[in-house]
């Protein structure tokens, strides 16, 4: 009996032992708030695998506009910010939500509409651009959804001295959407749109539209990554996240960012050499 009991217990302890053990512990994940222009044009289907052979850290991503991933931030529903509003990036760092802003990567915004150009805008620079296209109104896309893209849009109307709640119309279509779905409204209505070029590369549903006004410095397009303050909301994955920050701007996983293409065109490039601010 006494050796019955005996090896009931030490099953017992090595099942005990077995739960408590690292491997039936969860695996380690983090969530990032990003942009749907890195989800939509694939940069994170090519680099997360890379970073969890590496690490064994899982990333799931939540994919909003700009100013939304960074208001999910600040509810502590993430640990790590990755999206493309500078302006708004310096802002969360100054309330306190993220302790510094590290540069990652950079591509640029390019102008899109019809090849036959009705505003013929083709070739000109953005802020005459957006002049043109307000005095044409030929039909305009706009996200509308408080990412880096509707913030860089608005600030070219800003800019080019065109009173925007004044002159839109019927012609301007507010869609409130990510990068792709508003690409597709505009594929659909033969209307200009301002994207980013990564998504636009990626993008197979062009029809007739074609990148009319490009290489501006003013559409130039930064990136910037944050790992929350867990000061503000203690529930933030520090260890995992910094660790996710460290490695999107080490060597490696800027090579990362570097090598994906798409028919052979680049649609990141890196900057985490920059200092981090």
């Amino acid at each position: 009996m006494d050796l019955l009991r005996r090896g009931l217990l030490t099953l017992s302890l090595a099942a005990i032992l077995g739960a408590a053990s690292p491997a039936c512990a969860e695996p380690a994940s983090i969530v990032v708030a990003s942009t749907t222009s890195t989800e939509q044009s694939g940069l994170f289907k090519h680099i997360l695998p890379m970073f969890k052979d590496k690490t064994g850290i899982d990333v799931k991503v939540v994919a909003l506009g700009t100013g939304q991933a960074l208001d999910s931030a600040r509810r502590g529903d993430a640990d790590v910010v990755l999206v493309h509003d500078r302006p708004a990036e310096d802002k969360f760092v100054a309330e306190g939500f993220a302790e510094a802003r590290h540069d990652v990567m950079y591509n640029d915004f390019v102008l899109i509409g019809p090849a036959s150009d009705p505003a013929r805008i083709k070739g000109l620079g953005v802020l005459e651009a957006f002049r043109q296209l307000a005095a044409a109104k030929p039909p305009f896309v706009s996200r509308g959804d408080r990412s880096g893209t509707h913030s860089a849009e608005l600030r070219a109307w800003k800019d080019s001295g065109i009173d925007l709640a004044a002159a839109r119309g019927d012609w301007y279509r507010d869609v409130g959407q990510g990068m792709g779905p508003a690409l597709n409204t505009a594929s659909a209505l033969g209307a200009y749109i301002l994207a980013d070029r990564g998504t636009w590369l990626s993008f197979k549903n062009r029809g007739d539209l074609t990148i009319l006004v490009q290489g501006d410095p003013r559409l130039f397009n930064p990136y910037g990554v944050m790992l929350v303050n867990a000061h503000r909301h203690p529930t933030v994955k520090v260890k995992e996240g910094q660790t996710f920050v460290d490695w999107l701007i080490s060597p490696e996983g800027q090579r990362a960012i570097a090598s994906y293409k798409i028919d052979g065109e680049q649609l990141f490039f890196p900057s985490a050499a920059q200092t981090a601010k």
